[in-house]
């Protein structure tokens, strides 16, 4: 058996992924897109806890070790900050791992290797050493999980220079977002909406990869009255706000920013000054979260087109719920429906 160091970089002569559109969950998605990016290219491994046989808690990875072998698909033991350092370490050799995280709550032993050293090699060594490194984290609440499995702290790495932080919101997004993020030069943190990991989409399998447009913004439902801003799990939340509003006489456009480090300032800025008014959702808590960002971006660049003040709807200022009240938690259709009353009353 060839060991990891007498392997050879080939990107080409590997089977293509299939093509064609297909029906699939957006975790079945993120599975096929890992799977395509390793035909691609056998510098690319996995690593992570109980990813092999088992294929992850939530069988992501399904399948990927029996295709590709345990050289590439490697299960770690229980410590985040290893599996961090370690493929720091193999990013400098030239490989490009993708690290799982079990739950997003257990990120956080990792937190120093990712904001001190992986965020800043590229930085430190003036460009002579490049960190493909992607962190896989499921993340987010909706599935009663106990304490530590349902965090957001998604911020806390957007706040690092020198990382990208990006999160899919349907099967299609998750499919090709993450071949992109592998295909980038710098780390992702590459969060996954463990809420809707069993939303179905049709997705197609020969979408083009380019790294280049992993930070772009999509206008997922046109509108005029209204903008809404989510991510990740909120998106689906800001549709259904959308189809209430509909009912009401009101037209909301809703941006899905897919990334939210760097930011995609022109999208967001494009709609705000169609509509005239802001409401920013995600799940994570209001206070210090992402939408205060994007808050202060919208005023600065749209100050003179705004008919209210920007508003945010997420996560209050306190440890994440027990599983019984979390609904109570997570922003909802009535929350935001608020918010853009309070809007309009302006």
């Amino acid at each position: 058996m060839t060991t990891m160091a007498e392997r050879t970089h080939t990107t080409s002569g590997a089977p293509d992924p299939a093509s064609g559109t297909t029906t699939l969950s957006l975790s079945k998605a993120v599975n096929e897109g890992l799977r395509a990016a390793m035909r691609r290219d056998d510098k690319v491994m996995l690593m992570g806890e109980d990813i092999g046989p088992l294929g992850g808690v939530f069988r992501v990875t399904d399948g990927l070790q029996a295709e590709f072998g345990e050289q590439r698909v490697v299960d770690t033991p229980l410590a985040e900050s290893g599996i961090v350092g370690t493929a720091i370490g193999l990013a400098m050799r030239g490989y490009r791992p993708v690290c799982e995280i079990q739950f997003d709550g257990f990120v956080f032993p990792a937190f120093n290797q990712i904001t001190t050293q992986l965020a800043k090699i590229h930085n430190r060594t003036r460009g002579a050493v490049s960190m493909p490194v992607v962190i896989r984290i499921p993340y987010g609440g909706g599935i009663g999980a106990v304490e530590h499995h349902s965090e957001s702290p998604e911020a806390l790495f957007a706040h690092t220079a020198g990382l990208r932080v990006v999160s899919p919101s349907n099967p299609q997004d998750a499919y090709t977002m993450i071949q992109e993020a592998i295909a980038s030069p710098d780390p992702v943190l590459f969060f996954e909406p463990k809420g809707r990991y069993w939303a179905k989409g049709a997705v197609d399998l020969g979408t083009p990869v380019a790294s280049a447009t992993l930070n772009a913004a999509k206008v997922v439902r046109t509108g005029t009255d209204v903008t809404l801003v989510a991510y990740g799990p909120s998106v689906e939340t800001a549709l259904k706000t959308a189809d209430a509003l509909a009912a009401e006489g009101r037209s909301a456009e809703v941006l899905d920013l897919r990334a939210i480090s760097p930011i995609d300032t022109a999208a967001v800025v494009a709609s705000v000054r169609k509509t005239g008014r802001c409401v920013v959702i995600h799940e994570a808590p209001v206070f210090f979260g992402a939408g205060a960002e994007i808050a202060a971006r919208v005023t600065e660049e749209c100050f003179y087109a705004l008919e209210a003040p920007v508003l945010r709807v997420g996560g209050f200022h306190t440890p994440y719920p027990v599983a019984k009240h979390e609904h109570e938690y997570l922003p909802s259709v009535d929350r935001v429906l608020d918010a853009v009353d309070r809007a309009f009353a302006h």
